[in-house]
């Protein structure tokens, strides 16, 4: 088969091998790539009997994240590039609505997929077009309170709407048997709904005492057999599960049953399945089967590059342990991301002030704000592309008050295999321009060390400090860090003719650009400008002054250090003294590939950063 079409001739058991030779294309599409796959694993069946029932793409289905399309994207005519997943050139690892008609909407963010289907089911009956809208979110992400807000709009809008809620964590429903199996194909049938309608009808004939108690009565019996079903009821849904997802048996008449009976309530089906599923390994280990790098399938073995220096990620973790051993007030937060920010190495020890407040940024954020505002010292870790989701709650919550919640913001830059939706971009801009913050950008792990000292000890204002994927230059790492001047800049090499100011990771890049220039017979100063608010003026005036050629260098977007600091040299009169070039992010959103490919396209490594020195020269 090629596309969904052609699997709705297929019998049952068809249907079933189907499902295992799906689940084998996945595992080795995803061993030669790495990826996501313990979510794709879990959602095999659901995926067919999806494409089976529902005349996609006319019908839309909305995956939340996308974490788990890798199937979804061998059945629709993307088989034959399933090998290119994340790589550059090739097939997004997420959604993505200019790779397929299928695709109905993109998303590398968790808990937007009730919101956009709600929007296309009232888009089709503005058109008065009669297709299905189906969102399929995971028990995960439902924790998130943007979904919450969609299903509350979407019960009280009244549109035709499916949402599929994934449990894979079993988290809501109890195990699935037989019987609860059953009732859920009895409650979604048309018979029963047809019935249950009648019956509403006549109650309504009643006074409302005798109404009342038949409601309860009804809702009491349903919620015997499906447990959790009462709280989507009360949002205005239909409620039917829990079903085995990993059976098709189960699966499919449900579905049937759901699409057949075309009612103006929206339905939530519940459905248990289990990460991994199919593959030990990923059965096994679900957490580390999430995201992997390439592996041996026989085995489940990762390769793993075998890393000559810590991660950044690692180093956070580590040195907030150390802080927070000489500093009961130290608290710790992350959004549904421990080992991905590094808090599970601070979990070891101080499990008691880890906090994990869910896929919940919005909350993670207030909530260290009110520990702030009680004297606490809250470390908010949290990927800068995750953060954006709360820059309310920053402005609003925080800076406003001036509260003295301390950010770290891994994922600084670009990602490289996770494409835009996960590159770290914007966070400069979007924190460097509020009152009192202090803003800064590691260049190596011992300068993240010294900037997370320097943090714990800032007590009148909110503090950020950004820093990459992966791992760090391999710097000597002092058993302890030291606190920086605040504001202040470092010279690391004193040239005549050119000056370079770097802003983070880029500073590697930005010595080799020095010693390129040096080649060619150019004397360069070389200066790692560490904070980017306060900025240091006095570093910056020194560099216009001294120099024929200033050159900013950073990891983010327009508008970010470079701007602040021709805004800074215009105001102050000194932008006659040289000429600046700024070297950002380009202006366009940047797709996956590997990161030194993609800093190198961007212009922001040493040959690009020379191009730069050798145009503004003349050269």
């Amino acid at each position: 088969m090629k596309l969904p079409a052609d699997l709705r001739g297929f019998t049952l058991e068809q249907l079933k091998q189907l499902a295992d030779e799906l689940r084998a294309e996945t595992i080795h599409a995803v061993s030669h790539t790495g990826g996501h796959l313990g979510a794709g694993l879990g959602v095999i069946e659901l995926t067919i009997a999806l494409h089976y029932v529902f005349n996609t793409p006319d019908d839309k289905i909305i995956w939340d994240v996308g974490h788990q399309t890798y199937p979804h994207k061998i059945l629709t005519g993307r088989r034959d590039r399933i090998t290119t997943l994340r790589q550059a050139g090739g097939l997004s690892g997420f959604c993505r609505r200019e790779e397929s008609e299928y695709d109905a909407f993109g998303a590398g963010h968790s808990s937007t997929s009730i919101s956009a289907a709600l929007g296309m089911a009232a888009a089709r009956d503005f058109a008065g077009k009669d297709n299905e809208v189906i969102a399929v979110i995971g028990d995960g992400a439902m924790s998130a309170g943007m979904a919450f807000e969609a299903l509350n709009n979407a019960g009280s809008l009244g549109k035709r709407l499916i949402v599929i809620l994934n449990d894979n964590d079993m988290s809501i429903a109890p195990p699935v048997g037989a019987m609860s199996a059953y009732l859920s194909r009895l409650i979604s049938s048309h018979p029963y709904r047809s019935l249950r309608t009648m019956a509403k009808n006549v109650a309504n004939k009643f006074p409302a005492p005798i109404m009342r108690a038949a409601k309860n009565a009804e809702k009491y019996v349903r919620g015997v057999v499906t447990t959790g079903g009462s709280l989507f009821e009360d949002l205005g849904f239909y409620y039917v599960g829990p079903v085995d997802g990993h059976n098709l048996d189960q699966l499919l008449p449900v579905l049937k049953n759901i699409h057949n009976e075309k009612g103006d309530v929206p339905v939530l089906l519940h459905i248990v399945t289990q990460k991994g599923h199919g593959y030990s390994p990923a059965e096994a280990s679900d957490d580390k089967y999430h995201g992997v790098n390439k592996f041996d399938v026989a085995t489940g073995q990762q390769k793993k590059a075998i890393a000559t220096s810590p991660s950044y990620t690692e180093v956070f973790g580590k040195t907030l342990v150390k802080l927070a051993e000489q500093d009961d007030k130290i608290v710790a937060i992350t959004a549904a991301m421990p080992s991905g920010t590094g808090l599970d190495i601070f979990a070891e020890s101080f499990p008691e002030k880890m906090v994990d407040v869910g896929i919940a940024e919005q909350h993670a954020v207030t909530f260290a704000a009110g520990l702030a505002a009680e004297g606490y010292k809250p470390f908010v870790a949290i990927y800068s592309t995750f953060l954006q989701r709360a820059f309310d709650q920053i402005v609003h919550d925080v800076a406003i008050q001036n509260l003295p919640v301390r950010f770290a913001i891994d994922r600084a830059g670009l990602v490289g295999a996770d494409g835009a939706t996960h590159a770290g971009s914007f966070d400069i801009t979007y924190l460097a321009t509020l009152p009192h913050f202090i803003c800064m950008a590691a260049a190596d792990e011992a300068e993240l060390q010294d900037m997370l000292v320097t943090m714990a000890q800032i007590d009148d204002a909110p503090s950020s400090v950004r820093y990459p994927r992966g791992n760090g230059t391999g710097v000597a790492l002092p058993e302890h860090g030291s606190p920086l001047p605040i504001g202040k800049g470092r010279i690391l090499k004193k040239g005549e003719k050119v000056a370079i100011l770097s802003l983070g990771t880029r500073l590697g890049e930005a010595e080799k650009a020095a010693e390129q220039l040096e080649a060619k017979g150019i004397s360069v100063t070389l200066a790692d400008a560490r904070f980017i608010k306060p900025l240091d003026t006095q570093l910056i005036t020194q560099l216009l002054e001294q120099h024929q050629l200033l050159i900013t260098v950073e990891e983010g977007s327009s508008g970010g250090f470079g701007a602040m600091v021709l805004e800074f040299a215009a105001n102050a009169n000194v932008l006659h003294h040289a000429n600046i070039k700024a070297l950002y992010l380009p202006d366009y959103f940047i797709e996956q590939g590997v990161p030194f490919d993609l800093y190198e396209t961007a212009g922001l490594n040493a040959s690009g950063i020379v191009a730069t020195v050798l145009s503004a020269l003349g050269n």
